[in-house]
């Protein structure tokens, strides 16, 4: 019953919870990678939150702007919502920044189809999941900051050995593992004081 109803409502179901421009939350299972980045990042309330995207809405359809897999892509939310089975939780930005959500859609759609950021380097011309997010608010509020950057670690926590998933992953890549270089995370977006979080249910 549940998914007929998200079938032939969508808007009706998601008219309170998810608008345009939020910003959605995931803890999803990836293996070690997704361990590690748990252990050295925390969300809201002292959250694991490794995945996050924006929502979009288009003729009463919900899709999930993000930067997965391969690509940045739009992910229909039935396929986004069924990749965890914790709770998924919605930011909103305050009311005196929703005015720049119009322009962050229009800067992230133009994505699609850039390719994922394996190497996780800020403004290499590839995208991981929050790296996008930073950028479309980034365009929107005039290339002034309006989410923030923070060195980035792969170490263990209370530990100067990096994690051996991502010496095997850098490994891969050819590059040095980028201890300490400016980037990301969706945990630590989850905590910026512009957004409101609340936990999705239906």
């Amino acid at each position: 019953m549940k998914k007929l109803i998200l079938l032939f409502f969508p808007a009706i179901i998601f008219a309170q919870q998810l608008q345009t421009g939020d910003l959605i939350f995931q803890n999803i299972s990836c293996g070690a990678m997704c361990e590690a980045i748990n252990a050295v990042t925390e969300g809201f309330e002292g959250r694991d939150f490794n995945h996050m995207g924006m929502v979009i809405s288009q003729n009463d359809n919900i899709f999930i702007l993000e930067a997965s897999g391969e690509e940045v892509k739009l992910t229909p939310w039935e396929k986004f919502s069924e990749r965890t089975e914790k709770s998924m939780y919605v930011g909103r930005l305050l009311p005196e920044h929703q005015h720049l959500i119009d322009n962050a859609v229009t800067y992230g759609l133009q994505q699609i189809g850039m390719p994922y950021d394996n190497d996780f380097l800020y403004d290499n011309g590839k995208y991981y999941c929050s790296e996008l997010i930073y950028d479309c608010f980034l365009y929107a509020n005039d290339n002034q900051p309006f989410f923030q950057l923070f060195p980035m670690t792969y170490k263990e926590p209370d530990s100067d050995e990096f994690f051996p998933v991502w010496v095997e992953h850098f490994e891969q890549q050819g590059i040095d593992i980028p201890e300490g270089l400016l980037g990301c995370n969706p945990g630590g977006m989850s905590l910026d004081k512009k957004i409101e979080l609340k936990k999705f249910s239906l």
